[in-house]
């Protein structure tokens, strides 16, 4: 059976602070949606399909994802009991015995590259560490890699601590991979966030 990666995109939040979908903004003026462009990378990077978690009442974001390629939804009627409601709702979708890790990425930092993508996978599968976690200049972000054998400890993880408790017990075993990608820090938040981003992207020709 091949060794399979599906990528979860987490976008279930509220967007309050940005007053918008943050899922649909457009990357830049004219641009493809957040959801899209991430998407998008983590396939191309290497990601076997894209599952974005979002609110089951979300249909604009129903609907862009069923136009993707190789993504599909998945609803999280749990939202508000946070991150790891979402990542346990696409892990749940995904996992079958053909998987052997999961890629995480908050639709907040929708630029990541397909190239830092298939560096994670990469290094993943030439050195086995329980954790993958993009790196750029020393600071962490994403995507984030878990393998197979975290699956239950992530579903046992404390809602309140999230995905980071089991991200710090294997502080000493998991593999820091540094990229050249600032888009890996990305977080983009608020209104001031998104301008900084519009700003640094080029729009469509």
């Amino acid at each position: 059976m091949p060794r399979m990666v599906p990528a979860i995109i987490l976008a279930a939040g509220r967007s309050s602070r940005m007053g918008a979908s943050k899922p649909m903004l457009p990357v830049c003026a004219g641009g493809p949606s957040f959801v899209r462009t991430l998407a998008g990378a983590l396939i191309a990077g290497g990601a076997a399909d894209a599952l974005v978690v979002g609110r089951p009442d979300d249909a604009p974001l129903i609907e862009e994802v069923a136009r993707l390629e190789r993504a599909r939804f998945v609803a999280n009627p749990d939202a508000d009991r946070g991150q790891l409601s979402s990542l346990l709702a696409g892990l749940n979708a995904a996992d079958h015995p053909g998987v052997t890790a999961i890629l995480m990425a908050p639709v907040d930092a929708p630029l990541v590259r397909a190239e830092t993508v298939a560096a994670i996978l990469d290094a993943w599968r030439a050195k086995q560490p329980p954790i993958v976690r993009a790196v750029h200049r020393g600071r962490h972000g994403h995507p984030v890699l878990f393998a197979r054998a975290l699956f239950e400890e992530l579903r046992a993880a404390d809602p309140g601590i999230g995905a980071k408790a089991v991200v710090r017990k294997y502080a000493a075993e998991m593999l820091d991979l540094e990229v050249q990608d600032p888009a890996v820090l990305h977080d983009i938040d608020g209104p001031d966030d998104y301008e900084r981003l519009m700003a640094s992207v080029r729009p469509p020709s």
